[in-house]
């Protein structure tokens, strides 16, 4: 089981959807292949930047089951979906969407316990929900900002990790003292993580991290994944890498995830900008503008970096 969360990229994975709000599976597939053409190591499906909260369970179930039908054993397919507040109805989401042969359910880290509540309360829930999932399921944890962002504890990471039923998390806590403790706490067991930031990610590849799982990888997923396979070899040309990534990353403060969706449409991927999530007309001309720049500055770096 293991082996399948390789070390590398796992785009959180946009969803397209038709101009009348429908969710475009022709244009789900041609992001599939495009992810896994650019050389990730697998997909994170119904997830934020997949506007999971704005989803019904029927779709995050059939987004989990598409993905994994059309990545058709080429990437290994972890998803999330479950968006409720309760304990029952948590499990019945993620047993829905375990059902559709996704390698691994995520669990959000802040469906476990309220803003305000402490580490004991989250670990009892997280036992609760454990209990209601069957014990051969891979599990993970994503570190998710909405509604609000609750970063797990290296103590508490411990602990998951010693069950041995969770393999995978998208870290966002953007600090690389905390990542490195999280390393530190799971040294030795089967869980790996990935980081969600930019301006940390060389850094923490370098702490032994496993890769990247970040929004950036709607843009330009290729350089990210050159990054995490290329580090120790090139060090030189990492850390350029590195800075370019970081400055370009800046962009995710804008109109996002709209103007991923026009970055994919310029790639001849997405017919529409339609989002669940924001308005697409607050990318405007400039916005559109911004996106163009970065994909120039992309192939720019590609040819420096022989891609």
């Amino acid at each position: 089981m293991g082996d399948k969360f390789k070390d590398g990229v796992w785009p959180v994975m946009l969803t397209p959807f038709t101009d009348n709000n429908r969710v475009d599976y022709e244009a789900l597939g041609k992001l599939v292949d495009w992810y896994i053409e650019n050389g990730v190591a697998g997909l994170f499906a119904d997830c934020q930047s997949s506007e999971m909260f704005f989803l019904t369970l029927e779709e995050r179930v059939q987004i989990a089951r598409f993905v994994k039908e059309r990545a058709d054993g080429r990437v290994p397919v972890v998803a999330s979906g479950h968006i409720s507040d309760s304990i029952s109805g948590q499990a019945e989401e993620l047993n829905a969407v375990a059902e559709t042969g996704v390698d691994a359910v995520i669990l959000l880290t802040n469906r476990l316990a309220e803003a305000d509540e402490n580490d004991e309360i989250w670990l009892e829930n997280l036992k609760l929900l454990l209990a209601r999932l069957p014990e051969e399921l891979a599990l993970g944890f994503y570190e998710c900002p909405y509604p609000y962002k609750r970063i797990i504890s290296p103590e508490l990471l411990k602990w998951c990790a010693d069950t041995g039923r969770f393999y995978f998390i998208k870290d966002t806590s953007c600090s690389i003292e905390n990542i490195s403790r999280k390393l530190e706490s799971i040294q030795g067991s089967r869980l790996k993580l990935f980081n969600a930031n930019s301006s940390t990610l060389l850094e923490t590849l370098r702490l032994g991290g496993s890769g990247f799982s970040g929004v950036m990888a709607n843009f330009h997923a290729d350089l990210y994944v050159w990054l995490c396979g290329h580090y120790q070899e090139e060090p030189e040309k990492a850390r350029i890498l590195s800075d370019f990534l970081t400055i370009t990353s800046m962009i995710e403060r804008q109109v996002y995830p709209v103007n991923a969706k026009y970055c994919q449409k310029q790639l001849g991927n997405f017919c529409s900008l339609y989002t669940r999530t924001k308005d697409a007309a607050l990318l405007d001309a400039t916005g559109k503008l911004e996106v163009e720049q970065l994909m120039r500055l992309t192939d720019h770096m590609r040819g420096q970096l022989g891609i």
